[in-house]
């Protein structure tokens, strides 16, 4: 069947709008499947929970199943007491998303306007520059040092039109931290009336002592934002849900521009669940750790240079990134060419499942021989 030739659309647009490249989707792994005449491929693009989520989240969707002519509580009442009790803080001091990108956004339409500044490192979480571009804001890139945010060279940048600062911590696409020193000292240079959104999506995955406790900045009164999401240790990415944690008074100007039913009626209570399910975050970060110790020997055996992370995945240099993955795609191993976040001679692996761990590893050096 030939389709139709669609004509050219004339519209006006904003500026700003015209100028951003949308974030680049990947393809299904059934699509990618057909287009190649290959199967059973193994995912390890996205950093998503190779185990899947608890048991007892995916019972509590399926008691909710009956009740999807619905509308979802708005609020999340329940899982906002719930989460409020486990993190030690006032239920005035949360605000949930669809996914914690929601919050970005909510952050971003409710405390920049054109003309204002926003401060991130560069390469970090794809979405920020997006986003602030939409309201005709300026992003501020600050290039990494040795794969990871240099907080100093940010102070720098620092001026009247700042407001709001991001710090991605795991970085994403790199792993690396910053540090409470680090993070400590930055705080110091930072204005009182600067928001400091910290991201902390991978916060559950990380090992190392010097990790930051950015708690204490919200309950002492600072604009900071903390994110985190239910969908990566807790396997929820299909649902969309994350939480920012935040000063009662910051919170409410993002409820202002927050939709109402923002997160559905599913995804609050497999979140609900999953907070209750210990054993499964235990279970996924021992997967994590046991998988990236044996992928950093096998690389590394191979000659190849590994990024040390904090997160479920990790950057390799491999030369040429987009001829690696397409070579790996080929052999139905799906990983992320980094060339969109100015890495070129990277791929991005996230840890899977021992089986797969192997698998990759086996075909990365068949294609690397």
């Amino acid at each position: 069947m030939t389709r139709a030739k669609i004509k050219p659309l004339k519209l006006k647009v904003s500026r700003n709008i015209e100028s951003i490249i949308p974030y680049p989707p990947g393809k299904p792994i059934e699509e990618l499947e057909r287009e190649l005449g290959i199967t059973g491929s193994i995912k390890l693009a996205s950093n998503e929970n190779p185990l899947g989520p608890s048991k007892k989240a995916l019972g509590a969707v399926s008691k909710c199943l009956s009740g999807l002519h619905r509308y979802p509580d708005g609020s999340c009442f329940y899982l906002k007491e719930k989460l409020a009790k486990a993190l030690g803080v006032d239920q005035s001091m949360l605000i949930f998303g669809n996914g914690s990108n929601e919050i970005i956004e909510l952050l971003i339409r409710a405390f920049l306007t054109k003309g204002d500044e926003a401060l991130m490192a560069d390469p970090s979480f794809a979405v920020y520059p997006i986003v602030v571009k939409t309201v005709g804001a300026k992003a501020t890139l600050v290039p990494l040092i040795e794969m990871r945010h240099d907080l100093k060279a940010m102070s720098g940048y620092i001026n009247k039109k700042t407001r709001i600062i991001f710090i991605a911590n795991p970085n994403n696409p790199t792993g690396t931290i910053v540090t409470q020193k680090e993070f400590d000292r930055f705080m110091k240079s930072v204005p009182k009336d600067v928001i400091v959104c910290v991201d902390e999506a991978y916060y559950e995955f990380v090992r190392s002592r010097e990790y930051p406790d950015t708690m204490p900045y919200v309950k002492s009164g600072r604009p900071v934002v903390i994110l985190r999401t239910f969908s990566k240790i807790y396997g929820l990415a299909g649902l969309r849900i994350g939480y920012g944690i935040a000063h009662p008074g910051l919170v409410g100007y993002l409820n202002r521009v927050r939709q109402p039913f923002n997160v559905n009626s599913l995804a609050q209570a497999a979140a609900m669940a999953a907070l209750d399910d210990r054993a499964h975050l235990k279970k996924t970060r021992d997967n994590t750790i046991a998988g990236l110790k044996y992928l950093y020997k096998e690389i590394g055996r191979l000659g190849f240079e590994c990024v040390k992370t904090e997160a479920n995945f990790f950057l390799v240099k491999v030369g040429d990134g987009r001829g690696t993955y397409d070579a790996l795609l080929k052999k139905g191993v799906i990983v992320r060419p980094m060339a969109s976040y100015n890495l070129p001679e990277y791929i991005r692996v996230t840890v899977g499942l021992p089986e797969e761990n192997e698998r990759f590893v086996k075909t990365f050096s068949e294609i690397v021989r």
